[in-house]
């Protein structure tokens, strides 16, 4: 698996995060409904656009498997793909960001307990809870 940090966003690679995101949405989010889903999807290629370190993990046919996004020390994203989990793929971006990128912080839906798993897994530990995502979503995570 080759990992890199993308210099240029192009709508195409744009495009094939957007598929990346929501197969891995889709597997993991199961608190979500579908109409979530949709509406969330709405703003994801902007995000993807302006988060400032974005890192992805090439599958071997040149194909994105995974991606994740940085900013200021902070996890802001991370999405493997559902045929590539449990590959040890999060991992090896996790790894990058903390050793590249200082990577100390990352935010986590509650009803998502295994991530919260695999974040603690990786070394993080819960320091804050809050009441509400930044989309007004219930219960949240700082590790």
């Amino acid at each position: 698996m080759k990992l890199f940090e993308v210099q240029s966003r192009t709508p195409e690679l744009i495009a094939q995060l957007l598929q990346v995101w929501e197969a891995s949405v889709r597997a993991t989010h199961l608190f979500l409904t579908d109409s979530e889903i949709k509406h969330i999807k709405t703003y994801v290629p902007q995000m993807l656009e302006e988060v400032p370190h974005l890192i992805i993990a090439e599958a071997k046919e040149g194909y994105p498997a995974a991606f994740m996004g940085l900013e200021d020390r902070s996890l802001e994203m991370l999405f493997v793909g559902p045929e590539m989990r449990g590959h040890g793929i999060g991992k090896q971006l996790v790894r990058y960001g903390i050793e590249n990128h200082a990577t100390e912080t990352v935010t986590v839906n509650e009803q998502n307990p295994q991530a919260r798993e695999f974040y603690e897994h990786m070394g993080f530990r819960v320091y804050k809870r809050t009441e509400l995502d930044e989309q007004a979503a219930p219960t949240l995570f700082s590790i």
